[in-house]
């Protein structure tokens, strides 16, 4: 496998360098003088950034963008031998990395890799952990799967002693990393396109644990069922927290305020730590905000800086996040697009002021969608009203049987209204018709729905 050394930068090339992931890589490595390329289907906020920064980027894809000069080239698992770019690195014999070998690469140039995996949390924990670390001054270098404001994107430049990123188990990225510090927020049934069912999962990430060194240290949440499972005979360090009494970083006196923020008072070994008030709402964030504490500690970080990085937190791009209003009614958008991160968001919304919620689902991926089924009705029933989008097919083809008309026979089989529109045009139609004042509406899904609220919000100003 091609090595890559900070000390001798190269030429990488990226295909689709304007996704979330690999454009923070991207722009990590042009800052330690790698000549970067990269290609994507067009312009955008993050391309643009790159460009910006001395990266050269063409648009669409090409074979010709691959040229001989180009040391190695960096892929996803969304492209397949026959991408053009792909095509033509392979007939030049380059040498290739994924996405994630290139990542596990990277963090051996740094002395303390930290890793934030689960199925669900990711982004939020990371980020509230990139706050705390940035109150304590350790100046890390960041890469969030998500836009975070406090860094003005999906990245942050810092230091090569500490690195702070997500651990993705899709298609078991995550087993090509080399952390020092892992944290496992919870494992569920997810990516069932590529894992066989939740035991197939559960193994991926007792793999991943065993990654780390005698040396290192897992931060797992007790309360998951895989707990035991995941860190029986471990040679590393383990830290547990728990929404119940099982951890050794546990919580106690949780309340809310109006807007779902939760307050509360953290233990260790049954000894208070402090009191900490999030600026995010809902419980679950309870339990990401433990972990956080978790690795706090085992970083020497102090109460009062936790406390700070929490007050400051406000949340990240698409995560329960305001957008505007309409005829009276707030608009929000959520990138929810599991069972349990739909339960969570719409029980965060119960806590909120509101009429009614509106719930606007647009099902990501068909595999998901026919695998739980039954699951992502019963989750989209919490809400008042259910308004659904056609599935986002992302990377498959519409060959699994299933169509949002299926879900919807599911939830309203519950009991609860549900609507179904081919079009966002009908969907913003039949909301601008129906929503009233003091209502809450979420777009949720992690295609591209969020352009409904925008819409709505768009035309209400003219």
């Amino acid at each position: 496998m091609y090595q890559i050394d900070f000390d001798k930068p190269c030429h990488l090339h990226f295909i689709g360098i304007g996704g979330i992931s690999m454009s923070g890589l991207a722009a990590i490595l042009l800052d330690h003088h790698f000549t970067i390329s990269g290609s994507d289907a067009k312009k955008s906020e993050l391309t643009e950034r790159l460009e910006a920064a001395g990266a050269v980027i063409r648009y669409p894809q090409a074979a010709e963008n691959i040229t001989d000069d180009i040391d190695a080239v960096i892929y996803t698992a969304a492209i397949h031998k026959n991408n053009p770019e792909f095509a033509a690195a392979a007939e030049k014999h380059i040498p290739m990395l994924t996405r994630a070998q290139l990542l596990g690469q990277m963090m051996k140039n740094y002395r303390l890799p930290i890793c934030v995996s689960g199925t669900h949390g990711k982004t939020t924990t990371t980020s509230m952990a990139a706050h705390v670390m940035m109150q304590a001054d350790m100046n890390p270098t960041i890469s969030v799967g998500g836009i975070l404001p406090l860094i003005h994107g999906n990245y942050r430049i810092g230091g090569t002693d500490t690195f702070l990123m997500e651990a993705c188990e899709y298609t078991n990225s995550f087993l090509s990393f080399f952390p020092k510090i892992s944290i496992i927020l919870d494992i569920d049934a997810d990516h069932l396109d590529f894992f066989k069912d939740l035991d197939d999962i559960r193994h991926s990430f007792r793999k991943f644990a065993e990654l780390l060194p005698e040396d290192g240290t897992l931060i797992i949440n007790a309360d998951d069922p895989a707990c035991k499972m995941i860190t029986k005979d471990l040679k590393c360090h383990v830290v547990t927290f728990s929404l119940s009494n099982r951890g050794e970083f546990t919580a106690d006196t949780i309340t809310f305020d109006p807007h779902g923020h939760a307050s509360f008072r953290a233990l260790h070994h049954g000894e208070p730590i402090g009191t900490f008030q999030l600026e995010v709402p809902g419980e679950h964030n309870v339990s990401n905000a433990l972990a956080v504490i978790a690795l706090a500690n085992v970083l020497g970080i102090s109460t009062e800086d936790i406390q700070a990085g929490f007050s400051s937190f406000h949340g990240t791009n698409r995560r329960f996040e305001k957008k505007g209003m309409m005829n009276g009614a707030v608009i929000v958008d959520d990138y929810a697009h599991h069972p349990t991160e739909i339960r969570a968001t719409l029980n965060t919304a119960q806590r909120v002021p509101h009429r009614t919620i509106w719930c606007v689902f647009q099902p990501h991926t068909y595999t998901r969608t026919k695998a739980l089924l039954p699951q992502f009705a019963e989750a989209l029933s919490i809400a008042d009203h259910v308004v659904l989008a056609d599935i986002y097919a992302a990377r498959e083809l519409d060959i699994y049987g299933i169509s949002s008309r299926d879900l919807q026979q599911e939830v309203q089989k519950l009991g609860t209204e549900c609507e179904y529109f081919p079009s966002f045009e009908e969907i913003e139609s039949y909301l601008r018709e129906n929503v009233k004042e003091g209502d809450l509406v979420i777009t949720m899904g992690a295609g591209n729905i969020v352009r409904v609220g925008e819409d709505l919000i768009r035309d209400q100003k003219l």
